[in-house]
């Protein structure tokens, strides 16, 4: 079989180290060599394994992992000029002669050796770091709207109405009322008179969502509800300035995916 990468390294990569096989092809009268060592997986422990692989002058490594365990592995290699394809290790495990984690490793270099793999879609680093953002920013998100749903169901246990005659108890006439409440303000027709602009015209039915049994211990933990808020808002902020950001270059460099960029990452 046509050998495509003479010197290859298979990588069947845990959480605390990895199992990496070198295969250096034979030429002529020798032999053809697979050395397997185990490394582990500290950034200082992955550069001494960068340094091996360099002096062995392996050109292509191959790598499997459960999880993100591959990508500190994958980037410091990726960093050095290495050509570093990761493999889904289902598509692997289709092909037959795996046991053991030792015999992987080995398995995963003969086969980048001969070019039977092909290599998982890693995005290049700006995209990665960019995707980091719009994920995190996305489950802030979620957990910003759960808590909005905790406040909102505290006021239901208090007997305050008020999402039912306020769309968003958040806006600025809403926040003001649960601020009122919350520094003990309990006069339903005060608190209504709390209503900005289109909202003043249900003051009447603001009067008497207002009049529940909001207590101190209400007050605490809407408090507590509504500080959680601010900063998960707070974040979310920040993050989508970090987003606009590192998204300027791709504006710059091609103006037409201005607008599919901004539907794509949702800025």
């Amino acid at each position: 079989m046509e050998v495509v990468h003479a010197r290859c390294a298979g990588m069947d990569i845990s959480k605390k180290d990895a199992k990496v096989c070198v295969r250096i092809a034979g030429a002529g009268r020798r032999k053809t060599t697979e050395t397997v060592t185990t490394w582990g997986s500290m950034t200082s422990q992955i550069l001494t394994l960068r340094e091996h692989l360099v002096d062995q002058q392996v050109t292509c490594v191959v790598m499997e992992a459960t999880s993100d365990y591959w990508k500190p592995f994958y980037y410091l290699l990726e960093d050095a000029g290495f050509e570093v394809m990761l493999v889904n290790a289902r598509h692997v495990k289709t092909l037959p002669g795996r046991k053991t984690d030792v015999a992987d490793a080995t398995w995963l270099a003969q086969l980048g050796a001969h070019g039977l793999v092909r290599g998982s879609f890693v995005p290049p680093e700006p995209i990665r770091q960019l995707r980091d953002l719009t994920r995190t920013r996305a489950a802030i998100t979620r957990e910003r709207g759960r808590e909005v749903q905790r406040l909102e169901k505290l006021l239901e246990d208090a007997g305050i109405k008020l999402s039912a005659v306020a769309s968003d108890i958040l806006g600025v006439s809403g926040r003001a009322m649960l601020e009122a409440l919350i520094g003990g303000d309990r006069d339903p027709a005060a608190l209504a008179d709390l209503a900005r602009r289109r909202l003043r015209s249900k003051i009447p039915q603001l009067t008497e969502a207002l009049n529940g049994r909001f207590t101190e211990h209400h007050a605490f933990l809407a408090r507590v509800h509504l500080d959680l808020i601010d900063r998960h808002t707070a974040a979310i902020n920040m993050l989508t300035e970090r987003i606009e950001v590192m998204m300027e270059p791709f504006h710059s460099s091609s103006p037409g995916c201005s607008t599919w960029c901004r539907q794509r990452w949702r800025v």
